[in-house]
């Protein structure tokens, strides 16, 4: 490693401690806190690597006006603390040092906000202000742990022979996935790139071009409505691979993943299993195709119980194609009524529901829904629900009920405290639909999922089966319900390709014009090949603690509402700068 010494430091403010003492050294860095004592004034000096605490003599006027975030430069001595003045919480808590003479290499205006301490300080003064964000402790060391996350994952994917290649930021536009972010050409009138919203088609041309293994740390750009966990541009670990099947790309996830959080989350439990659940499954057990697992509570199809009942509301429904799911809430028999009251108020607000029934199991089965149910039915919902536990019902179709219930189950996991934030549980889901009913086009089929990937039927069967009925070799890994890979196998045949698009409602004429380099390279000899690609700030946010806030994790991120306010952008253009890339802006309608 390259000396940090020069002449403004023989030291970092992290590194000195009492095998120093008696040393005379340079330091530089920010003044993160004054303290004047009169006699004497303390400040505390602070860089990159850590905190140092300087004494200088007091009654110095420059001294005393040198405002905190100002950058100076000290030389003085490295004298021990007296034990009673030690600070356990900084490495350099057992030595101080006695100023000699120091510099202010530049002053510092009146901060907006400070730096010094855990403060809450409204999003948009941070973001204006975000280089003086980066200096506060958390979000400085959490940046610099994001920096070693990137190495890490970077040599793992080395280790594993995979090699690194950069692709294309200015591409074309696909008419699939988000929308672009368009870029228009000063050279080709009329003409548009697009920045890429994944590396996709670029990755499959490098395996027909014959490289085995692929991976890179990719910029991606989606032109989406904001929300705390989506951002305009993010980064994706992606990789693609020759000649493989499911397992073997899965194979990768699992021996990457965990040992990823439990080199930068010490402290977690991962759970030493990573299952394989059906989306079908997931959508009924979990309510969900991100299942959180930390949540133990599962969902349950009880229509057959409810078919036929003396509890008419539900009853009739079934006859008219709807289902019934159980949710359990565990050890809620004691719950008061308020509880109960307020889970059905939520689930008339915030799941569009009529209501919520339920039953609550103590010594004996209660509630409105049990007085309409005889004893074996009742037995039957016991056996989901167990001893002091209460039982929820969602009756709604099939994909309201399953949306209903597994917005309930999260509700009740996290209301009961049954989810431990250290706990960190990954699965697989897979085997998800390929195509799915388009109801702009009268239920027509479309792409539920990437339209590159590889169906699991063959020529023939995509001429005969139910379009519905046909899976894609397509998965998610989910990491505490929270979806950070996604991948599978491609398409790498012509005729299922074509195929696959004209089910979805696209001519071949298409098909050649959208996706013309990766249909073109198909005809001279494609491997079977896939790949899948893990998003950076979201598993970063997670192991860090900080969730959905992607924005934590990210060193210069836009606000809510897609704007840098720091740089100021998006911003206007000069007219002759739209004149040369044949932009006319129109009015706002």
């Amino acid at each position: 490693m390259i000396s940090l010494k020069s002449k403004f430091r023989t030291h970092t403010c992290g590194e000195l401690n009492k095998e120093n003492v008696g040393e005379t050294v340079v330091l530089s860095g920010w003044v993160h806190r004054k303290r004047d004592h009169g006699a004497l004034l303390f400040i505390d000096l602070r860089d990159n690597y850590g905190i140092t605490q300087i004494v200088f003599d007091g009654g110095d006027e420059e001294l005393e006006k040198i405002r905190p975030e100002s950058v100076i430069k000290i030389t003085g001595q490295v004298v021990a603390r007296d034990d009673a003045a030690v600070n356990d919480k900084i490495p350099t808590g057992a030595i101080e040092i006695q100023a000699e003479k120091f510099e202010v290499l530049t002053n510092s205006e009146v901060l907006p906000f400070q730096v010094f301490g855990d403060d809450d300080v409204n999003e948009e003064l941070r973001y204006k202000y975000r280089f003086l964000d980066l200096r506060r402790e958390k979000l400085h060391n959490t940046i610099l742990t994001r920096n070693k996350m990137m190495k890490w994952l970077r040599d793992r994917m080395w280790d594993l022979g995979f090699s690194e290649f950069q692709t294309p930021v200015l591409t074309a536009s696909s008419p699939e996935g988000a929308r672009d972010f368009l870029v228009p050409s000063r050279l080709h009138h009329g003409k548009f790139y697009a920045l890429p919203q994944a590396p996709q088609m670029f990755k499959q041309l490098l395996q027909v071009s014959g490289f085995d293994r692929y991976f890179q740390i990719a910029p991606c750009f989606r032109d989406e409505d904001l929300r705390a966990d989506r951002l305009l541009e993010f980064y994706q670990l992606d990789m693609e691979m020759s000649f493989v099947d499911l397992s073997d790309i899965q194979a990768i996830g699992d021996a990457i993943m965990p040992d990823f959080v439990r080199e930068f989350a010490p402290d977690a439990n991962v759970y030493p299993e990573i299952p394989h659940i059906t989306y079908d499954d997931a959508m009924l057990k979990y309510g969900s195709d991100k299942p959180d697992l930390r949540n133990p509570i599962i969902i349950s199809d009880v229509t057959d119980i409810f078919r036929g009942s003396d509890f008419g509301v539900f009853a009739n429904a079934i006859e008219n194609g709807a289902v019934v799911r159980a949710i359990p809430a565990p050890n809620s028999s004691d719950k008061p009524r308020s509880w109960f009251d307020k889970l059905g108020e939520y689930a008339v607000k915030e799941l569009g529901l009529g209501g919520l029934g339920y039953i609550v199991f103590a010594e004996e089965a209660k509630g409105p829904v049990a007085k309409k149910l005889d004893a074996e039915r009742i037995a039957k919902l016991y056996e989901i629900a167990g001893d002091n536990s209460s039982l929820f019902f969602v009756c709604d179709t099939e994909e309201a009920a399953a949306k209903a219930a597994g917005k309930l189950r999260n509700k009740l996991g996290d209301d009961l405290g049954l989810i431990n934030k250290r706990d960190f549980a990954f699965c697989w889901v897979e085997a998800f639909p390929f195509f799915e009913p388009d109801e702009e086009r009268g239920g027509e089929p479309k792409f539920t999922h990437n339209p590159f990937s590889f169906p699991m039927a063959s020529l023939e069967e995509l001429n005969t089966k139910n379009p519905f009925d046909i899976k894609a070799a397509q998965f998610d890994m989910v990491l505490n319900g929270l979806e950070i890979c996604s991948g599978g196998l491609r398409n790498y045949n012509p005729d299922i390709m074509k195929r696959c698009f004209e089910i979805a409602g696209y001519p071949i004429e298409a098909v050649e014009q959208n996706f013309s380099g990766l249909y073109t390279a198909f005809q001279y000899g494609a491997p079977p090949h896939g790949g899948c690609a893990f998003g950076i700030d979201r598993l970063v946010s997670e192991i860090t603690g900080f969730g959905d806030s992607l924005r934590e994790v990210v060193a210069f991120p836009a606000n809510q509402r897609g704007q840098d306010l720091l740089m100021g952008s998006p911003n206007e253009v000069t007219e002759q700068q739209l004149r040369d890339v044949h932009i006319q802006v129109r009015k706002k309608n």
